[in-house]
């Protein structure tokens, strides 16, 4: 106990019980409306249809 007390925060962020692995649905429910607020942002979603376009014409050749 007294080697952990020595290190200060970084033995807490390490040895923490809150810092285990996520769910994946709570990552993705945490990531998705980033995503989203990204996409919508940054016009990514034509960019997307664009490139989804080209690759689909590029398969049927």
């Amino acid at each position: 106990m007294a080697d952990i007390a020595g290190q200060g925060r970084k033995a807490f962020a390490f040895n923490s019980h809150e810092s285990g692995r996520r769910h994946p649905l709570v990552a993705a429910a945490m990531v998705l409306p980033l995503a989203a607020l990204l996409l919508f942002l940054f016009g990514g979603f034509d960019q997307v249809v664009a490139q989804a376009s080209s690759v689909s014409v590029m398969l049927g050749r």
